[in-house]
């Protein structure tokens, strides 16, 4: 699959790293310009290039939003994210690491509407940057793997980002739709920061819905 990344960070730059090992094709974008992403590139290989954000969106049929929350004004214009996938990997934090009070909205809402023609879908917002690199085993059955949860209103969408978080060694689990299951998502709650084996994970999850 060709993957545009947003963001060149410490989840950025994980998720380049698991794709790129997985045999995933990536373009990686941040707001300082390629030139400053060589030095990942030589380390991963051809399977990565550094582009522009506006190359990288256009590039990736799945484009992964892996920066500030608070910067997602920055990103190119909605259209051109229009008929993708799009994974919400924000969560939406100060620069001081408050949680900016967002009202009555979840932040993949907000996304969403900022992005109304893309197929949103919530994910890898809750675990830990560094789990991410180290814990992915392809090799275990996936209901002893780690999970990462994800929500989202289109079926396809969330099919294909499961299938990606199989691919690189944890095994997905959907919350639901992007208003409840992002409610669940967000920094505080239930699930946020949650990790746990797969099995697990969906007990969990059951319980949230019964109550």
């Amino acid at each position: 699959m060709e993957i545009g990344i947003l963001g060149s960070g410490r989840l950025g730059g994980t998720l380049a790293q698991l794709f790129v090992e997985a045999g995933h094709e990536v373009a990686i974008a941040n707001a300082r310009g390629p030139e400053s992403m060589q030095d990942l590139a030589e380390t991963l290989g051809p399977r990565l290039t550094p582009k522009t954000q506006e190359q990288a969106v256009q590039f990736g049929s799945l484009v992964f939003l892996a920066l500030p929350f608070r910067k997602r004004e920055s990103l190119p214009d909605a259209d051109r994210f229009a008929e993708k996938i799009v994974v919400d990997a924000m969560n939406p934090y100060t620069e001081n690491f408050h949680v900016i009070d967002l009202d009555e909205d979840t932040s993949s809402e907000l996304v969403a509407a900022q992005l109304p023609e893309a197929s949103v879908v919530k994910a890898f917002n809750t675990i830990h940057w560094e789990t991410l690199r180290d814990f992915g085993h392809p090799e275990l059955p996936e209901s002893e793997r780690y999970a990462i949860f994800l929500a989202g209103d289109d079926p396809k969408a969330k099919t294909t980002v499961a299938d990606l978080i199989r691919d690189i060694g944890f095994g997905p689990v959907d919350v639901g739709g992007l208003v409840p299951g992002g409610e669940l998502l967000e920094p505080g709650s239930a699930l946020y920061k949650r990790e746990t084996s797969t099995i697990e994970a969906h007990e969990t999850v059951r319980k949230l819905r019964a109550r």
